[in-house]
């Protein structure tokens, strides 16, 4: 049996790659993938996602909801790590969408279609999350979980000294959805980073005469390039990947039971997540919160995952 999912993304090389994995794999049934403005502007990651979409030539195509303006995000540019368009400056061409429809009334409807059956995972800013919310007040309680990419628990951020980049971008909506009574698991920075890539992964990517390999051989080697030439580092981090996999084989990752918010404000905190660790916490669990994972057993299903993928293309 297959399990109805809907990729909320903001491509990005780590979610393009989360994307030609769960496109192709056979216990998913992905719905629908909507775009959240995030790395790139929200024009651009529109973009992207049709452009990823295109390339890849699923069998069963997704409806794909479009990513609004987000007016109050940070001055931040994925341009460093992930090229001028998000997908290590490809520029791939699309042709516009004569009917597009906004990511949070697709995730609206689709939920609704389903009630307690859809799985929502988050790659990026959890603003198209809050927009549902606004939009179904009964969003909540209807959807079957919300697997959310990002925050911290131990080990600090990635673009601010507490705060990962998800979070920190849209930090209000962030703790919308994890005050919400939604069932939640968070997959943290303290988990994400302990599966690094290094360049043996272009080895084993599909051929490049399949359209899965086409994608992939030509955005990942600009994501070595830049983690080498920016950050000085020889290995890559897909969190987007790891996070799917958490989905699709949650026996890989140890999680908790922990109570989380997210901090709004603050010239050093904005964006943090916070865990009441204490004996007695003053609020109750609110979310299962990845702790560790099976690291090694992690980047081999990630592996068998793309070789399947270039297979089915």
């Amino acid at each position: 049996m297959t399990r109805k999912v809907i990729i909320d993304c903001d491509p990005g090389i780590d979610d393009a790659v989360a994307l030609c994995m769960a496109l192709f794999d056979p216990q998913l049934e992905v719905v629908s993938v909507t775009a959240v403005q995030g790395i790139v502007s929200a024009d651009q990651v529109n973009r992207n996602v049709q452009a990823v979409i295109d390339q890849l030539d699923p069998p069963r195509l997704p409806r794909l909801g479009t990513a609004g303006l987000f007016e109050d995000a940070p001055d931040y540019s994925g341009i460093r790590l992930h090229g001028a368009d998000g997908l290590g400056n490809t520029n791939f061409r699309v042709s516009p969408l004569h009917h597009q429809r906004p990511a949070e009334k697709i995730l609206c409807d689709e939920v609704r279609a389903a009630p307690e059956s859809v799985t929502v995972v988050c790659l990026g800013p959890l603003t198209n999350i809050g927009r549902a919310f606004k939009r179904d007040p009964e969003f909540a309680s209807l959807v079957s979980r919300i697997v959310i990419t990002g925050g911290s628990v131990r080990v600090g951020g990635n673009v601010t000294p507490a705060a990962e980049l998800n979070m920190n971008y849209d930090p209000v909506s962030a703790r919308e959805v994890f005050r919400s009574r939604t069932t939640k698991t968070l997959i943290p920075l303290d988990v994400t980073q302990k599966v690094a890539f290094n360049l043996d992964l272009l080895d084993e990517l599909p051929p490049e005469t399949t359209r899965a390999g086409k994608l992939l051989r030509s955005v990942l080697p600009f994501s070595f390039r830049a983690h080498h030439q920016e950050l000085g580092r020889e290995s890559i981090y897909l969190h987007g990947a790891v996070a799917l996999l958490a989905v699709l084989h949650p026996e890989l990752f140890d999680t908790v039971e922990m109570a989380g918010d997210v901090e709004t404000r603050g010239e050093l905190t904005a964006g943090a997540t916070v865990f009441d660790r204490r004996s007695k916490p003053a609020a109750p669990a609110n979310m299962e919160v990845a702790l560790d994972v099976d690291a090694a057993a992690v980047k081999d299903c990630i592996a068998r995952s793309l070789a399947e993928a270039g297979r089915a293309t």
